[in-house]
């Protein structure tokens, strides 16, 4: 009997786009001797959408006519089961389930979907979920907050400089704050976003200036980061959960011409050593150099930093830990954990043995084992405080 499994993408999130190239990309690679695929589009405004065109890339050019050959879908629980029916009911006769659901490969990217949101509604339905659980998701889409935890459990992270917009701080007021803490040049990012959105580097006042505006058009919060001198990023996913975790190949990515890596460098460029289409690759198009140009001791120690921090932090299923090293001196900086990387990363895993396929059926199995593990914690106990509601009545202290 298969496994029937909703993959999910899409989603409120700057990072729509990118999350619909990952996804078709996994559907693509997942074995369907295995696996019941139930393609689950969220849209822009956050409704569900069910039909198996959502598997075809070509279809993406044109989103409304797509969804006009699909059907409005949404999840329920029933009896300890989760099902998707389609959203309109029968006129007569009872409305038929689209498929009974054993777990959900949520293949999302960015705020909203990626931060723990999209988990904690998986979580409240009862459906097993691949990749991190609430609470690691949420503290991994936050950079600051992933930063302090990190730097708390002894992992190497650069110091920041967080600013929010409720402080009413004014661009003048930052731009003091940053020279007399760091100096130039600096990097400013929204603290909550991937894929490089909204990232700038800044050389000076002026620079930080349009930095921080285009920071806070995607964020309410910022981080300001010193920049690596010499900067080379060695990147490194992990596959596992808090009780094993194994460390993939490195990588280093081929930065663009100001010696970081952008947006456009990432998806829209494309590269020398994905497959051909640029953008319509994802992350697998971009140019890199696997394995590292590293030495075997930084090899390792990157690894076990990456291995440490996932299961510091409780992350589950794959995730891809991005570090900034200094090519001079060899001194590397944990820069940010992304549980849902783009592609998941499986470019990462063929140089080790590890096909695609085998890559998400591992994902799933961790998801169900994690689902086991949770069925087996005591979440409630019997208690007689309603049966004596009249002793506090609708306006009593409780």
């Amino acid at each position: 009997m298969k496994t029937n499994i909703a993959v999910l993408f899409g989603g409120k999130s700057v990072e729509h786009e990118i999350s619909v190239i990952s996804a078709v990309q996994a559907m693509a690679a997942l074995d369907e001797g295995k696996f019941g695929i139930c393609p689950v589009y969220i849209a822009k405004d956050g409704a569900f959408w069910y039909g198996q065109q959502l598997r075809d890339m070509a279809r993406y050019k044109d989103i409304p006519a797509l969804l006009s050959d699909c059907h409005r879908a949404e999840f329920t629980a029933r009896d300890g089961k989760v099902y998707l029916f389609p959203t309109e009911q029968k006129a007569i006769g009872k409305t038929k389930p689209i498929a009974l659901l054993d777990a959900a490969l949520p293949i999302v990217h960015g705020t909203n979907v990626e931060d723990g949101a999209l988990q904690g509604y998986l979580k409240t339905l009862g459906l097993p979920f691949a990749g991190c659980d609430v609470l690691a998701s949420a503290v991994c889409m936050d950079k600051y907050v992933m930063k302090v935890m990190l730097r708390a459990g002894g992992f190497p992270v650069l110091d920041g400089l967080r600013i929010q917009a409720a402080q009413g701080l004014s661009t003048a007021e930052i731009i003091v704050l940053a020279e007399s803490k760091f100096g130039y040049p600096l990097i400013v990012k929204p603290v909550n976003l991937g894929s490089s959105i909204g990232i700038s580097k800044a050389a000076d006042a002026d620079t930080l200036t349009d930095a921080l505006e285009t920071a806070f058009s995607f964020a309410d919060t910022v981080l300001i980061e010193p920049c690596v001198q010499n900067l080379r990023e060695i990147n490194c996913a992990v596959l596992g959960d808090s009780e094993s975790a194994k460390p993939s190949e490195c990588e280093e990515p081929v930065a663009n011409d100001e010696g970081w890596l952008d947006y456009e460098t990432k998806y829209v460029k494309g590269g020398k050593s994905g497959t051909k289409g640029g953008g319509k690759s994802g992350m697998a198009s971009l140019s890199r150099k696997i394995p590292a140009d590293i030495t075997p001791e930084t090899r390792q120690a990157i690894q076990d930093c990456a291995a440490g921090a996932f299961r510091y932090l409780d992350c589950c299923g794959v995730a891809r830990i991005d570090f900034l090293m200094d090519g001079a001196t060899g001194k590397f900086w944990l820069n940010e954990l992304n549980t849902i990387p783009g592609s998941l990363a499986f470019y990462l895993w063929e140089p080790v043995g590890v096909k695609y396929g085998k890559l998400l059926e591992e994902m799933i199995s961790l998801a169900l084992k994690r689902a086991r593990h949770q069925s087996e914690i005591t979440y409630s106990f019997d208690t007689n405080i309603l049966a004596n509601q009249g002793a506090f009545g609708s306006k009593g202290k409780v």
